[in-house]
């Protein structure tokens, strides 16, 4: 269904995309810009879960929200991590595998899906503990601070973004592994 609970939260998601982003030109001082986009981005990474939860609970799946959710997902991670690049707080070459990895599987399996193999790339555990490492870590990117007066945001966030690079390019080996017996199977 295009607009039920979970998928509007889902659209929330997309539509708070430009507020995180734009927080940073607001003309406040960096700690405050810091901690307003990791809040909100705390808060929109969590209706990721809500909307899953919802969908379930409730009996809301659609093959919309099914499509939509891992957009969402991606344009929220690819949007924080350009903001992260601009502002020196992660290398761009982290960032670009990443980002890149997404673009990859995504068009793997839109092509799976039009070969009828989609079940061979579907979400493996791999990658659901890709985006909670990447949900983690950008966070304390955005915060870019010291955490209750102990936790170095930087040190740790940047710690966790290179265990979800290698996260992403284990993963993206794995569905690749998965698909090619499909993409032989095709090519004959």
């Amino acid at each position: 269904m295009f607009f039920n609970l979970p998928t509007l939260l889902t659209w929330a998601r997309i539509v708070a995309i430009p507020l995180i982003v734009g927080v940073f030109h607001l003309p406040v001082a960096e700690a405050d810009r810091n901690l307003i986009a990791t809040v909100l981005f705390v808060v929109v990474a969590l209706t990721d879960w809500a909307d899953g939860y919802l969908a379930r609970r409730l009996n809301m799946t659609s093959s919309f929200g099914a499509f939509l959710d891992p957009v969402a997902d991606k344009f929220l991670v690819c949007a924080a991590l350009l903001v992260l690049v601009e502002m020196a707080r992660v290398q761009s070459l982290v960032a670009l595998v990443i980002i890149g990895r997404e673009i990859a599987i995504s068009a793997l399996r839109e092509w799976m899906a039009q070969i009828g193999a989609s079940r061979s790339v579907a979400v493996h555990m791999l990658g659901k503990v890709k985006t909670v490492v990447q949900m983690i870590a950008i966070p304390f990117l955005l915060h870019h601070g010291v955490l209750f007066g102990v936790i170095d945001t930087q040190l740790w966030g940047t710690c966790l973004l290179y265990v979800a690079a290698v996260l992403t390019i284990w993963s993206m080996v794995y569905y690749l592994q998965k698909a090619l017996p499909e993409i032989r199977a095709k090519a004959r």
